[in-house]
């Protein structure tokens, strides 16, 4: 995601135990879960682009917006994302 500029930086977390409810059963499963940064305006082409190479058939793919970023993180974003080229 990061080659293709839809993300500036992913943070690839430490395994993790999930527990959720999928089909009528609980389930268990080790995950690692991953932070994506990006702009707004590619939060839609991301989700699709990591949902088309997920494994899962229903990944948990979410994106929070935030209007409270540090303004270098913001500019580091923007420019690592392809915008304005």
């Amino acid at each position: 995601m990061v080659e293709r500029e839809l993300a500036a930086c992913v943070n690839i977390l430490a395994p993790c135990t999930s527990i959720y409810r999928f089909e009528g059963q609980v389930a268990e499963a080790r995950e690692v879960p991953a932070l994506f940064k990006t702009r707004a305006d590619l939060a839609g082409p991301l989700i699709a682009a990591i949902a088309a190479a997920h494994s899962y058939r229903t990944p948990a793919i979410v994106a929070w917006f935030d209007d409270a970023c540090h303004p270098a993180t913001a500019s580091w974003v923007e420019a690592e994302t392809g915008a304005g080229n």
